[in-house]
């Protein structure tokens, strides 16, 4: 399952939530766990893939 970085933009705290990408295309509307705000933005993250072959 995915996970996903936000950032508050009130209390600048960072959290991570893990969605699948049915949730994350209909969320709603996202609040920080620390103070309730709704200015949560999303960060960029990299992306890991598990391969069976060496690139």
């Amino acid at each position: 399952m995915p996970s996903y970085d936000y950032e508050c933009e009130t209390c600048g705290e960072s959290f991570t939530l893990k969605k699948t990408f049915e949730e994350h295309d209909h969320l709603k509307e996202l609040k920080c766990p620390k103070c309730g705000s709704a200015k949560v933005r999303q960060l960029i993250a990299p992306v890991f893939a598990k391969t069976s072959k060496k690139s």
